[in-house]
């Protein structure tokens, strides 16, 4: 539980930040799951897990983001005896290193692979759980991540508050082109400088 609680608070709140800074750098696709959340909980004070499940972009929109900045970028694996895979030899113990980053852009997999696009997980059968290795930002198989089900609870029930109460500009007149998007790794791949935005609460019919 130490492992499921104390690492997914770090990388939870780091898939927050880029779904944030993913949305600020595409209003449009902000502004699509605003509505969809405003329209879903109808001038509601809270937002809860039975709204949660109907909210189908935002769901698309934390895949999207987990797609292009996985919180572990490498995944590290040991084979537990000989074998071959794709025609090489890997003895007993070998570790593998997993580059989740790349899998997750590669172009055999993901037409237009860098370009922020919720609406390609819309009724896709693609999912964390799915055995799509094209997409394994919690590993895969039966190693994959034990914290799953908490941290995207987590995620989708932040970022829905923060898009239904708020709405979101950045600081000083800063443009959009001006987020440095540059990774730097601790606990997880996070952003290398901080975000800063400004919310101002909505007003909600």
């Amino acid at each position: 539980m130490y492992e499921v609680f104390g690492g997914g608070s770090e990388t939870t709140a780091t898939d927050i930040e880029w779904a944030m800074v993913e949305l600020m750098r595409n209003p449009r696709i902000m502004k699509k799951a605003q509505v969809e959340i405003r329209r879903s909980l109808k001038g509601k004070k809270e937002v809860d897990e039975k709204e949660i499940k109907q909210l189908n972009f935002l769901h698309a929109i934390v895949h999207k983001t987990l797609r292009l900045r996985p919180l572990r970028p490498l995944l590290i694996r040991e084979s537990r005896e000989q074998c071959e895979i794709n025609g090489y030899e890997l003895p007993n113990k070998t570790r593998v290193l997993i580059n989740v980053w790349a899998v997750g852009r590669d172009p055999n997999c993901w037409t237009n692979a860098d370009c922020f696009k919720p609406e390609r997980f819309l009724g896709s059968s693609i999912t964390y759980t799915s055995t799509n290795f094209e997409y394994i930002p919690f590993g895969a198989s039966k190693r994959m991540c034990l914290g799953i089900s908490y941290a995207i609870a987590t995620i989708e029930i932040v970022l829905a508050q923060l898009l239904y109460h708020f709405d979101w500009e950045l600081p000083s007149g800063m443009k959009v082109k001006e987020l440095n998007m540059t990774e730097t790794y601790r606990v997880s791949a996070r952003r290398r400088d901080d975000f800063y935005s400004i919310a101002t609460p909505a007003q909600q019919e």
